[in-house]
């Protein structure tokens, strides 16, 4: 009786002796389908045809790789000037942290010069750069990075595997640079997302409601301001430290001055009250009752928010948001000078300047320890790299 044909399992490997270890001399794996993976009939994976019976052998030291796109890779785009491209090719492709490094003599047009492309992993791109800046390539050429959602590569992982750190904890200080200076611009955009958040955040004091506050929080956009400052700070740029102090400073400005008046407007339509302020709010007093929390508060949300900046779980980034007082205070200052609670005023004033001076202190604090940590990392590569040349002689 003849054996019926195999079915095939083509998503996932099932290994005798467990996933991931070492097998040894040439084993031999049955691999099948479920039967909702592929037609019962259809062709055979392109990795087991030939194969006796439908089985599937695997040579020692083979494994599977790593899921698809799990290498965080940077793609860069040089335009090297004629008397600059072999400097940056030799750069490039003595990098273990290089891989698909493609040169196209004469491809640029404007400026003129020779197109070179290659992927990097997050871990030495930093250095990459700054590298690249150095040779001048930017002068009279161009560099160009963008993140690389999916990388099926085999010399991309050993890529990885050859630098230290972990991709997903690596920084790239241009790119924090250029994210976070963007969100320094007082645009039209950002003013009329400050002044909604605190008008929000102004109905939900006087209604006590936990839920409105919430929502100003994660509308308000006063992180991005917030962020580029200690970068800048970092990086002494006062060019964007003041551009950040500027931006903060008009837009609760401007946020609590429209509040005040907004309040007024409600209060003369019968909307709201003066009672409704002074009446026990007790999911919401806490904005004017500043405490040592307030502190610590705002120190772990720096650290939470500088974070998802420089690292790539920028999901994390709306808990931040939301985990900081800063619109619901501009917001309490605001009603409460409307309504001439000068008490209350005060100490959301307070609580609003607690919470900037909290985020910006631990937020450059967690700058400076990922710039060294990134720092000793790099100078142990290149200790590492500068024996294996000196061993290579």
């Amino acid at each position: 009786m003849a054996e019926p044909a195999p079915r095939w399992r083509s998503k996932r490997w099932r290994m005798a002796d467990g996933a991931g270890t070492d097998m040894g001399p040439s084993r031999v794996i049955p691999i099948r389908l479920t039967p909702c993976d592929v037609p019962r009939y259809g062709p055979r994976p392109a990795a087991a045809r030939g194969t006796p019976n439908g089985y599937m052998v695997l040579r020692r030291g083979v494994r599977p790789g790593p899921p698809p796109g799990e290498r965080a890779v940077l793609h860069l785009r040089v335009i090297a000037p004629p008397d600059q491209s072999s400097a940056v090719v030799d750069l490039l492709g003595g990098d273990p942290g290089v891989t698909h490094l493609v040169v196209l003599p004469g491809a640029a047009r404007l400026p003129r010069g020779d197109l070179v492309l290659c992927d990097v992993v997050r871990e030495r791109a930093d250095a990459i750069l700054h590298d690249l800046q150095r040779l001048g390539v930017e002068a009279h050429g161009g560099i160009a990075a963008d993140d690389v959602e999916l990388t099926l590569s085999a010399a991309a992982d050993r890529a990885a595997k050859e630098v230290p750190g972990s991709g997903a904890d690596a920084v790239v200080w241009d790119e924090v640079a250029a994210k976070t200076g963007e969100q320094t611009e007082l645009s039209a955009t950002y003013l009329v997302l400050i002044v909604v958040a605190t008008m929000i955040a102004g109905i939900g004091v006087l209604l006590d409601q936990p839920i409105l506050i919430v929502g100003a929080m994660v509308v308000g956009p006063e992180f991005g301001p917030l962020a580029a400052l200690c970068v800048a700070l970092l990086r002494r740029r006062p060019a964007i430290i003041g551009r950040s102090v500027q931006a903060l400073a008009v837009g609760f400005l401007a946020a609590m001055l429209a509040t005040v008046l907004s309040t007024w407007a409600l209060t003369a339509a019968g909307l709201v009250n003066r009672g409704m302020l002074l009446a026990d709010r007790p999911l919401t007093d806490f904005i004017w009752r500043p405490d040592a929390l307030s502190w610590v508060v705002g120190l772990l949300a720096g650290v939470a928010g500088m974070l998802s900046l420089t690292s790539k779980k920028s999901g994390s980034l709306v808990g931040v948001l939301i985990s900081v007082t800063t619109v619901p205070a501009a917001a309490n200052v605001a009603v409460a000078v409307a309504y001439g609670v000068w008490q209350e005023a005060a100490g959301s004033a307070l609580q609003l300047v607690i919470n900037l001076c909290a985020i910006v202190l631990s937020g450059l604090a967690t700058l400076a320890v990922q710039q060294l940590s990134w720092w000793r990392l790099s100078r142990r590569f290149r200790r590492r790299t500068a024996r294996a040349d000196g061993a290579g002689r």
